[in-house]
């Protein structure tokens, strides 16, 4: 692996994992509303976000899915693996200031579609907040 090309197919196993973990700003939830256009008041109104069952502003679910890609491009597969499809199931909510960690771990791999299944949990402390598996195709060696 390398810093433009991460594991060949080839290189990885069931089992193998990796995590990225970031604690989530306020200002973050800002520019994710700003890029992704979502400004559903309970990510960025106080005043809404006191009236719901939550009682406080949430992060946008998909900041957590962002988490995974990070994963996936970043660690494992790594740079050159490319997103085929992702599950995902939000279980609880991430508020700001928490420290999320999205964890991706090895289930399956199909050396002759070049597919990789990953499930894919994001953790706040030891609270699973959302889960899912992700299907990645990886570059075999030379081809």
């Amino acid at each position: 692996m390398d810093e433009l090309h991460g594991y060949y197919l080839e290189d990885l196993e069931i089992g193998m994992s990796a995590s990225y973990a970031k604690t989530i700003s306020e200002s973050d939830v800002y520019m994710f509303a700003g890029i992704s256009g979502d400004n559903n008041p309970i990510h960025i109104n106080s005043e809404y976000a006191a009236t719901t069952p939550f009682k406080n502003r949430i992060v946008h679910g998909m900041f957590s899915a962002a988490l995974i890609s990070t994963v996936a491009g970043t660690r494992l597969p790594g740079p050159g693996a490319i997103y085929i499809d992702q599950s995902i199931k939000f279980k609880a909510p991430v508020y700001i200031g928490d420290t999320a960690k999205a964890t991706g771990t090895i289930e399956e791999i199909d050396e002759k579609r070049r597919r990789v299944k990953m499930r894919t949990d994001v953790h706040v402390g030891e609270k699973l907040v959302a889960t899912g598996y992700g299907i990645f195709m990886v570059d075999k060696r030379g081809a």
